[in-house]
């Protein structure tokens, strides 16, 4: 996704001064750990979450109250002489945004949100991380470049990771087909959603064009949700406290407080550092899956997970370098949950 992913990252007016102060070490560790640990857990937080309440409409209020808090303290900020400017989105940019946050959010979270009713929160994570692996397929498909040898590599090793997850093998833990579709789904969506994003207008704010993004998401889940006929089955009586706490978890802490680090470090160190976390987030998920859901860490979802973060290194390693580092070059290695 974030996941829970949002995902598109562009080059904008936030990206550091060259004449700034680097950041401290401790600053960069502690917002890495931020993205890490919060991101890594938006897997779990979401699996509480649907015991006890409809997946696409709790999604879809996440994301919209994220979107507006986002969005209403960026312009209260700017209002109030907080030091920046208000840029009030073009036609254009909300209509990129409209695109975007569906395929992302709608698309790419509801996917995982909807798997994880099949699936353990682990593995949702680990067939997340395939992202990458699509980004770059269909990013060869459409600029018609030859790939090279290590992506091509990786491309294979993560292939045979997603088949490893599909294909019945006796010993080895089935999986539900539904659950890993749902998911695979998520993450393609997730990809093309990123891709869309690189060749359209939005805002040069990163935070207001995420806030954009989540607002609208979080309606197309909502529209979602109506039309899957969860409004119907909903018994807000039978929400748990602990489902309404990882509601409020995945606002505050998984999107509001994860984006604010992922931005900060996009504009403070390098854009191969920030990518750590796309090899991080699916061992946090699956070691808090492990821990608090008891969920089993059987040897398919070990191999399956060695396959697709190899691949994803190799991916992201035998990727072109130029000495421009932009914010979007970090497209590749997003996750649709990490809101």
């Amino acid at each position: 996704m974030p996941a829970d992913g949002i995902r598109r990252w562009r080059h904008n007016a936030e990206v550091t001064s060259p004449t700034r102060r680097p950041p401290s070490t401790v600053a960069v560790v502690v917002a890495l750990l931020t993205v890490y640990i919060l991101w890594g857990s938006t897997y779990f937080a979401i699996a509480v979450m649907i015991e006890t309440m409809p997946p696409l409409l709790a999604a879809g209020v996440r994301f919209a109250t994220a979107g507006l808090i986002m969005l209403g303290v960026l312009f209260a900020h700017a209002r109030l002489g907080g030091g920046g400017s208000w840029e009030r989105p073009s036609a254009a940019q909300w209509r990129t945004a409209a695109v975007v946050g569906t395929l992302l959010l709608l698309g790419g979270n509801g996917g995982v949100v909807l798997s994880e009713q099949f699936i353990p929160t682990g593995v949702a994570a680990v067939v997340i991380a395939t992202v990458p692996i699509w980004l770059n397929v269909f990013d060869a498909i459409i600029t018609r470049r030859r790939p090279g040898a290590l992506v091509i590599g990786g491309l294979l090793a993560g292939l045979i990771g997603v088949a490893v997850l599909f294909v019945p093998v006796d010993g080895f833990g089935e999986l539900n087909p539904i659950g890993i579709g749902l998911c695979l789904g998520g993450a393609i969506s997730w990809a093309i959603g990123s891709l869309y994003s690189r060749h359209h207008p939005l805002p040069r704010s990163a935070l207001m064009g995420t806030g954009m993004e989540m607002l609208i998401g979080g309606m197309a889940l909502f529209v979602g949700g109506v039309l899957l006929g969860e409004v119907g089955q909903t018994e807000v009586a039978k929400f748990s406290i602990q489902s309404v706490v990882a509601v409020l978890y995945l606002i505050v802490f998984g999107s509001i407080a994860g984006y604010s680090a992922y931005t900060w470090l996009l504009a403070n160190v390098s854009v191969s550092t920030v990518a750590t976390y796309a090899y991080v987030n699916p061992i946090v998920a699956v070691a808090l899956g492990a821990v608090f859901l008891t969920e089993p860490i059987t040897p398919r979802t070990i191999i399956a997970a060695v396959l697709i973060l190899g691949a994803v290194v190799a991916m992201v390693s035998g990727r072109p370098r130029t000495s421009e580092q932009p914010a979007r070059a970090i497209e590749g290695v997003v996750e649709p949950d990490g809101a």
